[in-house]
Formats: structure tokens, sequence, C-alpha cells
């Protein structure tokens, strides 16, 4: 773990002006909302309470600011006291050298207020890189003192609210497959995070306050390819906490303390596997990843060791996404797939009330705001569908830039990163 050092810029904005939870200092969801303080938002399952969030927009109308990105990313944008953080790849005049960076943007008018060098790795670390990847493509999250970046196999670092690295972690390198995907969770005093490469996929605890490993502990998985990109997610089963950290082969949950296993549940050979799970009305909902996916439900209540033939309360096979996550609104489960089949489910029984085809592929994750549903797809297409077991779509939102990331949600206004830009959808 190498020691703190400080390069902040304060570039001038080029803004267009015309958009409960387990973890530890993260702010929980409540009537109306201004925090997203991490990847899928307060509860990290894609819910929000915020209110007078918009339903239509487009590239000119609707946007009440536009602002160009420095370098390349597709991080999630989270949003904590009318601040905006995410991060992002910059590679030199010469195409060679990349630096990775942390963004902290004002969210009344988009200008940067400061962008921090945070790593600079090795040409080699950078270069396998997917197409839809990129260095920069986990979601940081941010607390009441400090923003947690996380790069992967390249680094993990905690800045505080000004910018300044207070710690960096470079010392858990593994060889990936596709570069690195997964965003960390917060419990308690310790960030965690999936290590799953090429070869001895695990599990990470670091201490939040120093960058220090916890724990690290091996997946142990039985599939023939071992890497994943998934972000786990902290949950509460009979008065315990568990981690849900689905990976290749199999989702496991395990002990914050300690990092042991708990249980597992498996699928196979199921490998590249990039939903978040969400946890609603008991139930663990995930996907399965390649090459034939799979969408589960699973009780972890009881659940002990392997408990695949005990504790699967349902799966489907037609729609099941590879990337997007699901999201759970009243007794239903909706997702979407890849190749843009959406889905509305009973989240109890998995009885299907619709399966819609919604136009494009879809990467980002939809989010849940006063009954309706946003759908983001890969082209900048939003797609607002009501929420109910009939199928209503309420409007189409073309922003006509390539967009992987899912957006950030407050009050009156939606946060979406596209390949060059932030928007701030709304007034």
């Amino acid at each position: 773990m190498t020691s703190p050092s400080r390069s902040c810029r304060f570039p001038f904005p080029c803004a267009l002006l015309v958009i409960g939870c387990l973890s530890s200092g993260l702010g929980s969801s409540s009537a109306g909302e201004t925090e997203w303080p991490q990847f899928r938002g307060p509860t990290g399952q894609g819910l929000s309470q915020a209110a007078n969030v918009p339903i239509q927009w487009n590239a000119t109308e609707g946007v009440a600011w536009k602002v160009e990105l420095p370098g390349k990313g597709w991080s999630s944008p989270v949003l904590s006291k009318g601040r905006l953080y995410l991060t992002s790849a910059e590679t030199d005049a010469g195409g060679g050298d990349v630096t990775l960076h942390a963004l902290c943007l004002d969210s009344t008018d988009g200008h940067v207020l400061w962008d921090t060098e945070v790593l600079h790795p090795d040409p080699s670390q950078v270069a396998a890189m997917h197409r839809k990847n990129s260095p920069a493509s986990a979601t940081p999250i941010v607390t009441s003192d400090r923003v947690f970046v996380h790069f992967g196999h390249m680094g993990t670092a905690a800045l505080d609210l000004t910018g300044k690295v207070v710690w960096r972690q470079t010392e858990l390198p593994y060889p990936p497959t596709h570069g690195n995907g997964g965003s960390p969770v917060l419990v308690g005093d310790a960030l965690i995070f999936s290590a799953d490469g090429q070869k001895d996929p695990c599990v990470v605890a670091l201490d939040a306050a120093t960058g220090a490993v916890r724990w690290k502990t091996a997946r142990n998985s039985p599939a023939k390819k071992q890497f994943s990109f998934s972000t786990p997610l902290a949950i509460e089963v009979g008065g315990v906490k568990e981690i849900i950290s689905p990976g290749s082969g199999f989702v496991g949950a395990y002990a914050p303390a300690d990092g042991h296993e708990l249980w597992r549940v498996g699928y196979g050979e199921g490998y590249s596997v990039v939903p978040r799970p969400v946890y609603a009305h008991g139930l663990l909902f995930l996907g399965s990843g390649f090459d034939h996916p799979s969408f589960y439900a699973i009780n972890p209540e009881g659940a002990t060791g392997d408990a695949t033939a005990t504790h699967v309360a349902w799966s489907l096979n037609k729609g099941a996404p590879l990337t997007p996550s699901a999201v759970v609104v009243g007794d239903e489960v909706y997702f979407v797939s890849d190749t843009g089949i959406a889905t509305c489910a009973a989240a109890s029984t998995g009885e299907v009330f619709w399966n819609e085809r919604l136009g494009g592929n879809f990467s980002a994750s939809p989010i849940a705001v006063d009954g309706r549903i946003y759908f983001q797809n890969e082209t900048g297409v939003g797609y607002v569908v009501k929420a109910g077991k009939t199928y209503e779509l309420l409007a189409t939102n073309d922003l006509g830039e390539r967009s992987l990331a899912s957006p950030a949600v407050a009050d009156g206004a939606l946060y979406i990163r596209t390949e060059s830009h932030l928007w701030k959808i709304g007034h």
C-alpha cells in the first residue's frame, strides 16, 4: 500500500446550460431524496424515493446542463450534498500512459470542483480491455467524509471530500480478463469487493480507514472460466449480516467480519457474472452469467454449505440479463436482457406477467422511482415504463450518445453518464 500524495486539478468547465442501508456512512432512503451514494443508490438496489423525477427528455429538451468529461470511463455517477463523484481514465497526448482520476462536480451547474490523479498504472495493466469496458468502470462510494474509488486489479484508494488522497492500495494485483468492472460495497468500516480474474478469484475486504487488507477469501470455484465482474450486496438474514457476492459458477455468502464462506448456490459453468444482486421478500434475485444466463430467486434463510438443491425458490431463462441488475417494486421484480427484452414477474413465484422488447441493447441497470421503471439502452435511449402487471410505456427519450453507465437520481433530476458527457435531466 503506497503513501498518499496529492495531484489535484481544477479545470474550467464546459457546461451547456439548457438533469435504509447496511453500509456505514451512506445515506438512507426517505421521502424525497438528495443522496445517491453508491452504485444503484442508497440501498444498492436501484430504488429511489425522489420526487418530481422527469419522465420525458431528449438531447435538447428537459436538459438542465450537459458537461463534457475528461478522459473515458463507465463508472456511474454518485451524489452527496450537492456534489457528484465519478472516475475517469485519461490518456497522455502520445496515446501511451494512462492515469486514473477521481472527479467531483457541482450538481447545480456541472462545473468541475476538483480532478485528482489517483493512480498511474503500468501500461500493461490497461492493455487488454473489452469493447464495453474502460479502465474506470467501477462506481465510487461517497460517505460523510470520504470518497472510495476502485480500479480493480490496478488498485483502490480513498480521498477526502476536497480531493486529497488519504490512502492507496495497489498490492492486490491479479490477471484480469476484459479489464475490471465490479464496484465495492462499504459494510461498517470494511470496503469489500470481488477480485475475480483469470485465476485464483477471491473476495477481499480492506480497512476503510487505512486501506490495509482485512481478509481475503478464495472463491474455490468449480467453473472453467473464473472471471466475473459483480458488485457485492450486504443483507441481513435472521439478524446476521451477510455479504452476497456472485462469481463464476456460484453465488456465495460471506461473513463481513472475517470473510469465511457461509453458504453457496451453484449455477453450473456460468461466468463473466455482472449483475448486482437485489434482496426483497426474503429472496435474492441475480443472474448466472454467460453463456446461457438464468435469472434466479434464492432464499438465504437457513442456508449453509452448498445450498443449491434446497434454497433455489425459482428460476427463469427467457429474458435473463447478462449485464443489467434487476429491481423490485412492490410484489414484482423487473429486469431487462442485454438484447432488450424487459420482463415483469412475481417476486415470490416467478410467474411472468409480461415480456416486452424495448429497442436496442442494454448494459445499464434499471432504477425505480415513483411507480416507474427507468431503463437506459446502450445508444442513450431511455425508456420509462409504468410499474405494474400490465405493460405501459410512458416515454422514450433519446440523448443520441452511447451510454453504458447506470443513472443517479435525486429530487427533480436524473444524472446520466454517456460516452463523453454527464447530463442533468431536469430543471
